[in-house]
């Protein structure tokens, strides 16, 4: 007996998108996250702590303070580290929404399996997103740890940066599955790599976005990553002010993009 022919048949509608059953997807996935290289896992936290230690703590004793948005005045080591803190969450969300979600698209062939049993696209969609933000998360978390330890979260405001950071997560995984189902060759996945390293370079990550000509901040101001150092810099500053409620609505879009695209796209694939 198969799954195709124990699940139940599809309905149109939601019905036909959508069965309620995501954590099976979850469960699946850290399930199998068990026999994983965990160095390589591990390898995406220490990056971000890596470029603290080096830049923030050893350039930092020679740059002094660094204006922020808001018009204060930190240390080279607290300008910085927020935006580490989103880069963690973004690359955990990325790494795990393209190239483990590319290798069960296209050799594993695992999302056939999945949609032959009662799980729709959605199902699949969110599952495999919420694993992509489960290491996002777990990446910033520890993270913002190391930040505590380092006296670099300057305000009680920053406990708002752990629910911001999943956000920040979640956003980047559901556009991050989106991309990666139009994807068909390694050599497409390149560019992935090749748009992250300049956001993360240039998204005021390391100097304030004031250095550039004003053209310029605006192409940053429309990246994804700039959004995301500027929410939780001023979380973990506290330069609270209504603009970070623009940055918090930039991901919620993202989120609501990814999703629908990622359910299409899959729908198209599979089961069209």
């Amino acid at each position: 007996m198969t799954a195709t022919t124990t699940a139940p048949a599809r309905t149109g509608g939601l019905r036909g998108l959508y069965a309620g059953n995501a954590r099976a997807v979850v469960g699946r996935g850290l399930l199998a996250t068990r026999s994983t290289n965990y160095w390589v896992v591990l390898s995406g936290f220490f990056e971000p702590v890596f470029y603290l230690l080096s830049l923030g703590i050893g350039l930092g004793s020679f740059v002094g303070t660094v204006g922020t948005t808001a018009g204060g005045e930190v240390s080279y080591a607290a300008f910085i580290a927020p935006a580490l803190l989103a880069v963690s969450a973004m690359n955990g969300a990325i790494y795990d929404s393209t190239w483990n979600v590319f290798f069960k698209m296209n050799f594993g062939k695992l999302y056939n399996g999945m949609l032959a049993t009662s799980l729709g696209p959605l199902d699949v969609a969110l599952g495999e997103i919420s694993l992509a933000l489960l290491r996002g998360a777990a990446y910033a978390t520890g993270f913002m740890i190391v930040m505590q330890l380092l006296g670099l979260n300057l305000s009680w405001t920053a406990i708002l940066a752990l629910p911001a950071i999943v956000i920040i997560a979640f956003g980047f995984a559901s556009l991050g599955m989106a991309i990666t189902s139009y994807m068909k060759t390694f050599q497409q996945m390149d560019w992935i790599q090749f748009f992250m390293l300049p956001m993360f370079l240039f998204s005021a990550t390391f100097y304030p976005i004031t250095v550039y000509p004003e053209p310029i901040q605006w192409i940053i101001q429309a990246l994804p990553l700039w959004h995301g150092v500027e929410l939780v810099r001023g979380l973990t500053t506290g330069a609270l002010s209504l603009a970070l409620l623009g940055h918090l609505l930039y991901y919620v879009v993202m989120i609501a993009i990814g999703l629908v695209f990622t359910t299409r796209r899959l729908r198209a694939l599979f089961l069209d």
